[in-house]
């Protein structure tokens, strides 16, 4: 309480950056302290007319990652900072460390490895020290990863179920595209694994899962495969059909297992992701293999520098957007496996309305960000840089529960 602000919202002059905000003022409480952050005071205030009478009072804080001394000024106002500011590896090292320095807490959209691994290194250790939370992958990436098996985790531990074994989280249903910002930091990863140290980070299945400066070596085949065709009965005997790799998995994944490490999920815990394209096998296996196929097209085409010119101009760029009707009509979907050291088996579940990198997005940043400003009582001791299922656990699905996710956990 002796900040300024309960919440700065920084980005809303970006496309998720202002529906973030919008459902901060939507969906905070009466009282909340609530800040608006960005590069440009004239469209900070448009964007603050557009959220209407419920934000109409909140103050605008002109901010920019090209002067870390305003970024320093900003951080020391609040409890929490929710930056939308991506791509992370090219705007948001100053933010983080200056978070970390004050004892800020710190929530993002981040999908990219080697900023959450440059976090670590350069951020974990102050934070740790000054008590400060630092949560990146705060949206679908990686929300439903990382609560889905946290809750798995928790389950397996009340019941006395032993440790989690192989376990493999599987998009069943999802409508909704790739925003600009995702775009993006795809952009920006495509160019930087031109770097040997990059692009070995990259491959790392463990890349996040230890402390500042002890990156473990790992080889690729002591993880499931992010690129990999799954029978779905390997994951789980009620599944049918062909599994097609998902196109988050070598970012999600990585956030899942530092999660894993930091909580102990056990020295037998795989962890793997895939989405569902029906259970008929030749159908099935037929739809995953083009799958496969267009994520490595897609990627390439991303590395290759003229290709990656002609997809710029049809690709959506940083600050564009569906509509509010498309938005609406978006979903998804996710279930989550597992056996235990004991060979009991559960499932987890996740189901939300709204297009997954934007409304249910921005619903899951927001509800982050009022969990580390609201709930701090209710949150576990921790500090340094997290995961959302280490820093905000139960905390975390109670809101989305309650602002009309589903989540739920049973054993099979």
């Amino acid at each position: 309480m002796s900040r300024e602000f309960d919440i700065v919202v920084y980005g809303v002059t970006g496309f998720v950056g202002e529906l973030t905000a919008r459902y901060l003022a939507g969906a905070a409480p009466a009282g909340t302290r609530i800040a608006l952050a960005g590069r440009s005071e004239e469209k900070l205030a448009a964007v603050r007319e557009r959220l209407g009478a419920a934000a109409a009072q909140w103050p605008l804080i002109v901010a920019d990652s090209d002067r870390p001394s305003t970024l320093d000024a900003m951080v020391a106002r609040t409890q929490v900072i929710c930056t939308t500011v991506g791509p992370y590896l090219r705007y948001g090292e100053a933010l983080v460390t200056a978070a970390a320095s004050a004892g800020t807490d710190y929530v993002d959209l981040t999908g990219e490895v080697p900023f959450v691994r440059y976090s670590i290194d350069k951020a974990g250790e102050t934070a740790a020290a000054t008590g400060a939370r630092i949560v990146h992958a705060c949206g679908f990436d990686s929300i439903p990863s990382d609560l889905g098996t946290y809750l798995l985790h928790r389950q397996a531990q009340a019941d006395g179920a032993g440790t989690l074994g192989d376990t493999t989280m599987v998009v069943t249903s999802m409508r909704g595209m790739a925003s600009g910002g995702t775009i993006d930091s795809v952009r920006v990863i495509a160019e930087q694994a031109r770097d040997a140290a990059t692009r070995n980070l990259l491959l790392n299945p463990q890349a996040l899962s230890s402390g500042p400066g002890e990156i473990p070596r790992a080889d690729r085949r002591s993880e499931p495969s992010d690129a990999a065709l799954v029978r779905a009965s390997t994951i789980d005997s009620s599944l049918r059909g062909t599994c097609a790799p998902f196109f988050m998995a070598s970012f999600n994944t990585r956030i899942v297992r530092r999660s894993g490490s930091l909580l102990d999920y056990g020295p037998d815990f795989h962890y793997g992701e895939v989405m569902s394209t029906g259970r008929l096998p030749v159908v099935s296996t037929i739809a995953s293999a083009a799958v496969a196929a267009g994520l490595g097209v897609g990627l390439g085409a991303m590395s290759f520098r003229p290709t990656r010119a002609l997809l710029d101009k049809v690709l959506p760029k940083p600050g564009e957007g569906p509509d509010e009707k498309s938005r609406d009509k978006g979903h998804f979907a996710v279930q989550t496996f597992t056996t235990t050291s004991s060979g009991r088996r559960y499932r987890s579940e996740m189901v939300a309305q709204g297009d997954p990198g934007y409304k249910a997005t921005s619903v899951m940043l927001g509800e982050s960000a009022l969990a580390l400003a609201l709930d701090r009582d209710k949150l576990p001791e921790r500090s340094g840089v997290l995961t959302p299922a280490v820093a905000m656990g139960d905390v975390l699905a109670d809101r989305l529960q309650a602002a009309g996710f589903t989540i739920g956990v049973r054993e099979l």
